[in-house]
């Protein structure tokens, strides 16, 4: 569309790319201070991101070098424990060390019952003895009496 069309000119061939092309760069330049505020706005953002990426670094650094000392603290002892380790190890493996609870359970069950006999043995042997400790005896009564 030719922009001196309406004004009574003659229109001039090419004049209206020119215009449009003109009219494009004026929306152009228009929207570029709300581009260059935009651009500001995420360069902001990744200073900021940068920041705090930088912060996580330093503090995951320093959590590092605490647990680099934890661990050579810790080292020493762990390998110490190594040989205890391996003959508790040993031992778990032998055969014998299977019969444990089974050699634990028949030994319960045979003094349990003998326990708990002698136990009631020892209550008839309490109760007689408080009866007679309670009853003077006939000697110690007869001297008494003279």
């Amino acid at each position: 569309m030719d922009a001196f069309r309406g004004l009574g000119m003659p229109s001039i061939p090419g004049l209206g790319d020119v215009l449009t092309l003109l009219q494009k760069q004026s929306e152009t330049l228009a929207q570029l201070p709300r581009t260059l505020a935009d651009l500001n706005r995420t360069i902001q953002e990744l200073t900021e991101a940068t920041t705090k990426a930088r912060e996580t670094i330093g503090s995951a650094q320093r959590i590092t070098e605490h647990l680099e000392g934890l661990i050579e603290e810790l080292q020493q002892p762990v390998r110490g424990l190594k040989p205890g380790l391996e003959r508790i190890g040993r031992v778990l493996d032998d055969p014998a060390v299977d019969t444990v609870p089974d050699t634990l359970r028949r030994i319960h069950d045979d003094l349990m019952p003998l326990i708990a006999g002698l136990r009631q043995a020892q209550a008839r042997v309490g109760s007689v003895t408080g009866v007679l400790r309670r009853r003077p005896r006939s000697a110690d009564a007869h001297d008494r009496e003279h």
